[in-house]
């Protein structure tokens, strides 16, 4: 948790508007940190927003403070992956590592923004859902959930449970026919949560550019708004 010492503050609340979370209050002429909002982000530490130089970083005591400052923090590189930002590089480089076939979908559910933030409890529900929906998550060489949460299951270390991050992303895989149940349990745990996610759709396609699954999308009144291709300059190891 972001520390304020109450020597060098004056309340003069410049801080408040740059916590991502809205974590920061200016009560009784001093600025007060949620400790339990709190990301560990350091945004407000890295652009010195403080003009008193109240403003430090707490100590990180344990591994679970670790997980959510280096999560949550876009500077830091996660240990096990050695990939920085949250930790997974997603479908980016499947031209290089074949991590995603042609006869399977990938999903990369990105939960949690900026503004929002994520429960880990909330992380926990989702991937319960996805994993008996058939999806297949990513094991910690690849993402750093698979530290705190077992990929079989979607059981998560109760430690952590409470923990609030900016935004995490549950990655995994499914063969196609398996999508339909995946988008349709994303669905219907979506009220179930006290956040917001996004859903990156993986999918290998002909040298047309062309996968009969993405038809699957119209089906759920999903409409894509962005794509992001390799063009399989690496080629993948996966056939």
């Amino acid at each position: 948790m972001i520390l304020i010492d109450p020597e060098k503050c004056t309340g003069c609340g410049t801080c408040v508007p740059y916590c991502t979370v809205g974590a920061i209050e200016v009560e009784d002429g001093l600025a007060i940190v949620d400790p339990h909002r709190c990301t560990d982000c350091y945004v407000c530490i890295r652009n010195q927003v403080c003009p008193s130089k109240a403003m430090g970083p707490g100590p990180l005591e344990t591994f679970y403070d670790v997980f959510r400052h280096v999560l949550s923090d876009p500077t830091e590189t996660t240990a096990d992956t050695g990939v920085p930002g949250r930790g997974t590089e997603e479908a980016k480089t499947n031209d290089v590592t074949g991590r995603f076939g042609k006869n399977e979908a990938g999903f990369a559910i990105d939960m949690g923004r900026p503004g929002v933030g994520v429960r880990m409890k909330d992380v926990e529900t989702v991937a319960k859902a996805v994993i008996k929906a058939g999806l297949k998550l990513e094991d910690a060489a690849h993402s750093p959930l698979g530290k705190v949460l077992d990929i079989t299951t979607g059981e998560m270390d109760p430690g952590i449970k409470d923990h609030y991050l900016l935004s995490i992303i549950i990655e995994g895989k499914c063969p196609l026919e398996k999508m339909r149940d995946v988008l349709k349990a994303l669905r219907e745990v979506e009220d179930k949560i006290d956040t917001v996610f996004s859903v990156g759709l993986i999918l290998r396609t002909d040298e047309n550019g062309y996968n009969p699954y993405l038809s699957v999308l119209e089906e759920f009144g999903i409409k894509p708004i962005r794509g992001k291709v390799n063009v399989g300059l690496g080629r993948p190891l996966v056939p």
